[in-house]
This record gives structure tokens, sequence and C-alpha cells, in this order.
């Protein structure tokens, strides 16, 4: 009969998995399509599915005490990420709690099958909650950190749709909305960026304030010092054109130097597998037969 219960349960943890991960990575695709910066103002509409799920997990999340405080660093955290939208920390407090609860009940079922004993369900549902609780920590810093190399990446081109912009007789403002509009499908987090930048320029704040907080709302340090030219820039009133295509040069060149960094470094983290793997596996096939005729041999000395 344990076997069965255990059976059943492996099935449903690899159908629960299954399509979790289905649902994310058609979410996925549909993400990475944004809107320009003419979309932006209205709101983000989801499936009929992914609506239910975030409805759900803001329900749950919403009974968090966490979730209502205004300086909560997730806040940070998620907007780093991509996710702006006023329900992001529910929806984040909703997820963390559900999968709190699923791996506490999957490690105590499972526990309840190897240990008759109903006491011992208490340390496997105890960790669980914990691990369940970090989790969504550890793909939520993920995504900050893929987001992060996807802005960073998409820096220098659109310096040089700015520049072309430009000197071409166009407002930084226009150059702005048209470097978003151009890397709408090649780089949609950096076109999200300089459209939401747009559009605060055009809603009447200073431009020291919004280009301020175009770099302060990313974590990624490329964002912040084009944020502290641009801010430069039109407090001395230098030419924006030369200064932003040394800068994309400057970029460039350091980010063909951190490559060839990376590259001389594979080497030497080849060691350890080449050591631990593959050494081991040389040795059994050349010496292996070896050892073994001179142990007959040396067997039949002594006998």
């Amino acid at each position: 009969m344990n076997e069965v219960w255990l059976g059943a349960a492996f099935f449903a943890f690899v159908m629960s998995a299954v399509l979790i991960a289905g649902y994310w990575f058609t979410q996925r695709a549909a993400r990475r399509t944004q809107e320009t910066a003419a979309d932006l103002s209205a709101p983000s509409t989801l499936s009929s599915s992914g609506s239910v799920f975030v409805g759900l997990f803001r329900s749950i999340g919403e009974t968090f005490p966490g979730a209502k405080k205004d300086d909560n660093p997730y806040r940070v955290r998620l907007s780093a990420a991509g996710y702006r939208w006023d329900s992001a920390l529910p929806v984040f407090y909703g997820i963390k709690i559900t999968s709190a609860l699923f791996v506490s009940g999957l490690l105590s079922t499972l526990s309840l099958f190897y240990h008759e004993d109903s006491s011992a369900v208490l340390v496997p549902m105890i960790c669980g909650v914990g691990l369940g609780f970090l989790m969504p920590d550890r793909v939520l810093s993920s995504r900050v950190r893929a987001r992060s190399r996807r802005l960073r990446s998409a820096v220098p081109p659109a310096l040089d749709l700015m520049v072309l912009g430009m000197e071409a007789g166009q407002s930084l403002d226009q150059s702005i909305a048209d470097a978003s509009r151009s890397l709408k499908r090649t780089h949609p987090d950096l076109s999200g960026e300089l459209a939401q930048l747009f559009l605060e320029l055009k809603t009447g704040s200073s431009r020291g304030d919004a280009i301020r907080g175009f770099g302060a709302r990313n974590k990624e340090p490329e964002l912040r010092k084009l944020a502290n030219l641009l801010i430069d820039s039109d407090r001395f009133g230098t030419s924006l054109g030369p200064a932003l295509r040394t800068h994309a040069t400057y970029l460039r060149t350091r980010f063909r130097q951190q490559a060839q960094e990376a590259a001389r470094k594979v080497g030497v983290k080849l060691i350890f597998p080449v050591f631990f793997l593959i050494f081991p596996s040389v040795l059994l096939v050349t010496l292996g037969p070896a050892c073994m005729m001179m142990y007959q041999q040396l067997k039949t000395l002594l006998m």
C-alpha cells in the first residue's frame, strides 16, 4: 500500500512541475514583447489563466503583513526585475506562501512513507516551510541578474541610436523615443526603460529628476553611468553626441575585454572537472589492466 501512495505522490509532483514549467515558458515569451512608449500608459493584460493565478496569489499575499509596507525592500528588487505593477509585492508574497505550503506538504508526505511514526513529520515540515519560503527569493535574484545582463548588453546600441537621432537634428526627448521604438524587438527591457523615461519627460517633470529616476530604478551600474552622463551634459551645456559616441566606444571595448578575460579563465576552471571526473577515468582505463595482471602474477608467486 505504501508503494502505491508513494507512486501517486511522485506522479502528482511530476505533473505539477510540468504544468508550472509549461506555464512559465509560455508566459516568458509573452513578457518579452513589451509595448512602446505610447502603449506603456495602458495597463498590461494577461491571459485568462494568468489572471486567475495572479489573482489567487494576490489574495493570498495580501494577508501577509509585509505586503502592505511601502518601504519593503522587496519592492526595489521586484522593480529591478521588471515587475513594477502595484500588486507585484502581494503576488510575490502569495507565491512565497504557496511555495512554502507545497514544499512542506511534499516533504511531510514523503516522510510518512519512510517513517510510520507521525512525530517524525515535524522536522521535514519545518524544513519544507523554510525551504519553500526562500525558494522564490533565489528565483527573484536570478531574474534580477538576468535582466541586468540584458540591460547592460543593450546600452551600446541604444547610445548609437541616440547619437544618430541627435546628429540628425532631433532633441534628446525625441531621440530617446526613437531609440525605445527601435529597440522594441531586440532589447525589450531597455526599450521599456527608455519609453518610461520618455513618458516622464513628457508629463512635466524636470529632466534631471526624470533621468535620475531612470538610473535609480535599476541596479545596473551602466544605466546609472548613462544617467549621470546625461545629467552632466545637460547641466554644463556640453554636446551630447560626441560624449555618447565616446561612451559607447568605451563600453564596447570594456565588454570585449571582459569577454576575453572570461575566455582566459576557462582553462583554470576546467582543472577541477578534469582532475575529478576525466583523470580518474583515464587512470582506470590505462592502469586498470596492468594492475590486474600484476596482481595475478604476484598472487601465483606468493602461493
